[in-house]
């Protein structure tokens, strides 16, 4: 099957080719920047220069294409994805892998903006498979600023947890969805091995950089501020991810589940690994 990558140099995205590569097919990338995505890939894959905003790029990415993984976000993930829907189903596309997330099974706001992007698809009539994960250990990497300036986390998570999961475990699965139909038609959610508290990961952050590192609990104002500051985003992002927050507080996220395991063989890669590749970012 020919794949196509869509957000090919971000995080999962990027891995996903590498292990279509690995595999010895020679993948079609969707992206912004074709000279990023030549430092990283070389003449491995096919490329296509669009942009997800613009619905006129799709077509020629997505023809004689016949397996597409699907990646946007922020508040135009509706509007985005039913544009790749149309997009897909006008091109001949047999199935298309989203890269959804774990928040559409809660209705929460950045989960509700995957939720109306998978309803294109389910109307589209093209085989799907809705790739659902947790929090991203990658993530974490917000934190790296503040631990080094002054060896603090601050959040308004509290006590609430999360499952938070390897962007290699996520590739892992999105691959194997692309390239059988086992999974057709499901919603796969997915991750990391334990649920852990926003102050658990700080100590664990502490621990590996041996560094005594706190925890400070803050309000849902101050982290929606804070969040705008560092990020730019605006009013309806910055709510989403206070919702979220909140939402995990609240302990409505801290689910874990055995779907990494059952597909791949395997327990998810933990925390504590992503931590020993990840601590130079915290010194």
């Amino acid at each position: 099957m020919r794949c196509l990558v869509t957000g090919a140099t971000g995080d999962v995205g990027s891995k996903v080719v590498k292990r279509l590569i690995e595999r010895g097919e020679r993948p079609r990338i969707f992206v912004r920047d074709p000279e990023k995505a030549h430092a990283l890939f070389g003449p491995k894959v096919e490329m296509c220069k669009g942009d997800s905003s613009d619905p006129a790029s799709l077509k020629p990415a997505f023809e004689s294409t016949d397996a597409v993984f699907l990646v946007n976000s922020g508040p135009e993930i509706p509007r985005r994805d039913q544009a790749a829907a149309r997009a897909a189903r006008e091109a001949g596309v047999k199935r298309v892998v989203k890269l959804s997330s774990l928040d559409v099974e809660q209705g929460l706001a950045i989960g509700a903006w995957h939720e109306k992007g998978e309803a294109a698809f389910r109307s589209s009539g093209i085989a799907f498979t809705f790739i659902r994960p947790s929090g991203f250990m990658s993530n974490l990497l917000a934190w790296a600023g503040s631990i080094k300036a002054e060896g603090a986390v601050r959040s308004s998570t509290g006590d609430g947890k999360r499952a938070f999961i390897h962007s290699d475990d996520i590739a892992a699965v999105a691959v194997e969805a692309l390239t059988n139909a086992r999974y057709e038609g499901q919603s796969l959610p997915i991750t990391g091995p334990e649920a852990l508290s926003f102050p658990e990961v700080t100590a664990r952050i502490g621990a590996i950089i041996r560094k005594q590192l706190r925890f400070e609990a803050i309000s849902d104002e101050e982290a929606g501020i804070r969040y705008a500051a560092a990020t730019g985003a605006g009013p309806e992002e910055t709510e989403a991810h206070v919702a979220l927050w909140r939402a995990i507080r609240e302990g409505q996220l801290g689910s874990v589940t055995d779907t990494v395991e059952r597909i791949l063989g395997r327990k998810p890669i933990s925390l504590d690994k992503w931590l020993d590749e990840n601590a130079a970012a915290f010194c």
